[in-house]
């Protein structure tokens, strides 16, 4: 067989001496699956190898890569994501905002929209209020229709959770929920300013965006749900999960609630 194959006899008897040692990575292959199972499947290599840093498990990126494509872990795709409904175009307010998505202290900037989900044969629409900061989901509301009360009830507990200061810029899309004086008036009560993304341009809310995205591709495609009360359970428990256990790059392998803690505990400590 040797011969035939063309294989050097060292090669040959080099691949059998291996086939027949211990795999010296089962241990951290046992890990790797735990982080991404837990995960629900949603975690890359590189947040599996931030999540394995956590745990004081120092290995390079390169190596828990090719564990993964070993092992077949392969993270959930993010499909195309949903266009909201933005009404008609708006005077109210200017792009204030103007793609400043990072922000050096809590409460400065937050961004909302409203996403639709379909199950069950009906709808349910999902407003959400994130804090630009360190991304967290600070509040949100879900009902079966996208009026103005929905999405003004998120603004309103965002507000009496978190009590932003004057000056709060609270940037949206050009959605009629986003004209109506209810959600203008929340802003104002607390000093406010609001600030709409231009014409067409969902690239101005493109956080806001690229959450719901992540959202949907990581607990909703894909997924069957009975029912409405069914999959609100599962956008509840996403968003906690999201704040308190995603580990994001840009926060050093942080979740979003993690990196907001740390660095309050650091300011009262100043």
């Amino acid at each position: 067989m040797i011969a035939v194959s063309g294989l050097a006899r060292s090669t040959f008897f080099d691949h059998q001496r291996r086939l027949g040692e211990p795999d010296k990575y089962a241990d951290l292959k046992v890990h790797i699956t735990e982080i991404f199972n837990d995960s629900n499947a949603t975690f890359g290599y590189r947040r599996v190898w931030r999540a394995l840093r956590n745990d004081n498990e120092i290995v390079n990126t390169k190596l828990v890569r090719k564990l993964m494509r070993q092992l077949g872990l392969v993270s959930k795709v993010r499909r195309k994501k949903y266009s909201s409904y933005r009404g008609t175009v708006s005077h109210i307010a200017e792009n204030v905002l103007d793609r400043r998505f990072t922000q050096d202290a809590p409460n400065k900037a937050w961004v909302s929209d409203v996403t639709e989900f379909r199950v069950a044969g009906t709808k349910v629409y999902l407003s959400a209020i994130m804090d630009l900061f360190d991304r967290t989901i600070l509040a949100h509301t879900l009902s079966p229709s996208p009026n103005t009360n929905f999405t003004s009830s998120s603004l309103a507990d965002a507000i009496a959770m978190f009590s932003p200061g004057q000056g709060l810029i609270v940037h949206t899309d050009q959605g009629f929920q986003y004209q109506h004086a209810s959600w203008r008036n929340v802003i104002s009560s607390v000093g406010g300013v609001q600030s709409m993304s231009r014409k067409g341009n969902c690239y101005d809310n493109a956080v806001m965006e690229n959450f719901f995205g992540h959202l949907k591709s990581e607990m909703y495609h894909g997924v069957h749900f009975n029912s409405a009360d069914e999959l609100c359970q599962a956008i509840d428990d996403y968003i906690l999960w999201y704040n308190t256990t995603r580990l994001q790059e840009r926060f050093k392998g942080l979740a979003p609630m993690q990196y907001r803690n740390q660095t309050l505990a650091k300011t009262l400590t100043v």
